[in-house]
């Protein structure tokens, strides 16, 4: 049974993550809103707390790279792992800064990825990288079925081939889980994924990219050109098996969708919580929840809407998380909780600068930076209607070809 209570054993941690939001991330917020592809040096100093909060959280991290290996639970007792662990954490930390949330040295979305499909040898031996996921490309965005890099096999080695786009920290990572097809005929089940590391002959940094929001995290395109990397750094079995087709990205996308929906939350929440702290200092709203939604002033009845549908997203959420932790298939809730909670995420931000007027829009204030960061959690690991396609196929029970 799901509990509602943050486990014990994770309050540290999560205290440790809200303190780095407050006093590391948002002094340095808008220093690196405006300084875009410039390195936060700061960011160097969080490897003792990470240390700090991986030993608060039973040996599980705050950011991506705390996911773990989900052991099968045989004796009927609630697990909370390395999954809740994550969204807490990354709660936390996005309640800080999104943008370097999602930079911090070693915490890249593709060391979700080798947790989740590589083996025990591949975990300890990529454990000290900082991974970036590589999986967009020019004409395969929402449909990771659509990549055309390709990897073919010689000898001992496999050579990758093609581009691509919106890369996460794709220049400051040690490494790159990229997703190529063996074969472009036999569909998504020939596509796998690969560890390639920084500096890889044939593996290029073309560019990077001016954004919307997240500034303070760099956003690549990476082309491999007869890119050789050893034959065991492919992640899963190389074997192609139509039955399980994107079985990989699938285990991945089960446990990085969560953690997106706890970005949203974060943000969502240091956006309501500034809100109401600013309203309250126009006698806008009052100091207390002491009438409801029928006798509030309209400004705090909607704020009564809003933090109701961010506690529903977080509920969906931890759900999520606990159901990857206790391995209960999470496909549909994962998917539900990433859409719930970046859609509400984006309108509370978005709500926020404007029932704050002339403080939302200034620069005095983060209000108006966060609605913007907001933007991309939406969009990242699956847009608002693919998940929304996602959910339906698996409540309806049809493929892929048969529900576009």
């Amino acid at each position: 049974m799901i509990y509602l209570e943050i486990p014990k054993k994770f309050k540290p941690l999560v205290e440790q993550a809200r303190q780095v939001g407050e006093h590391v991330f948002r002094p340095i917020s808008r220093k690196y809103d405006t300084a875009e592809h410039e390195y936060p040096k700061e960011l160097d100093i969080l490897a003792s707390l990470l240390k700090g909060m991986n030993e608060g959280g039973g040996g599980t991290g705050a950011g991506a790279g705390g996911l773990s290996e989900k052991k099968k639970a045989d004796d009927g007792k609630n697990r909370n792992g390395g999954n809740m662990a994550t969204v807490l954490g990354m709660t936390e930390l996005c309640w800080g800064d999104v943008g370097l949330s999602l930079t911090i040295p070693g915490q890249g979305l593709g060391n979700s990825a080798i947790s989740a499909v590589g083996s025990a040898e591949q975990r300890k031996r990529f454990g000290h990288l900082w991974a970036a996921m590589a999986i967009t490309e020019p004409e395969a965005g929402s449909d990771p079925s659509a990549v055309r890099t390709t990897a073919r096999l010689e000898g001992d080695q496999w050579v990758l081939d093609g581009e691509k786009i919106f890369v996460t920290c794709g220049e400051r990572a040690d490494a790159v889980v990229a997703w190529a097809t063996l074969d472009r005929s036999q569909g998504r089940a020939a596509i796998k994924s690969f560890v390639v590391e920084k500096g890889t002959p044939g593996m290029a940094v073309d560019r990077l990219d001016k954004k919307l929001g997240i500034r303070a995290s760099d956003t690549a395109t990476v082309s491999f050109t007869d890119c050789r990397i050893p034959k065991d750094n492919i992640l899963g079995s190389p074997d192609i098996k139509p039955k399980r087709g994107l079985s990989g990205a699938k285990k991945t996308f089960d446990n990085t969708r969560p953690i997106v929906a706890a970005m949203a939350i974060g943000v969502a929440r240091a956006s309501l919580e500034l809100t109401r702290e600013l309203l309250k200092r126009d006698d806008i709203v009052a100091t207390s929840y002491a009438g409801t939604q029928l006798t509030a002033h309209a400004a705090e009845a909607e704020l009564y809407r809003m933090e109701a549908e961010l506690e529903a997203a977080r509920l969906l959420t931890l759900k999520a998380a606990w159901m990857a932790d206790n391995k209960i298939p999470n496909s549909v809730e994962a998917s539900m909780s990433k859409a719930k909670a970046a859609r509400v995420g984006n309108h509370i931000t978005l709500r926020c600068v404007e029932l704050c007027g002339a403080a939302g829009y200034g620069e005095r204030q983060l209000l108006e930076k966060w609605a913007r960061d907001s933007k991309i959690l939406d969009i990242f690991e699956g847009t608002q209607q693919i998940q929304m396609l996602i959910i339906a196929r698996r409540l309806l029970e049809k493929q892929s070809a048969d529900l576009r």
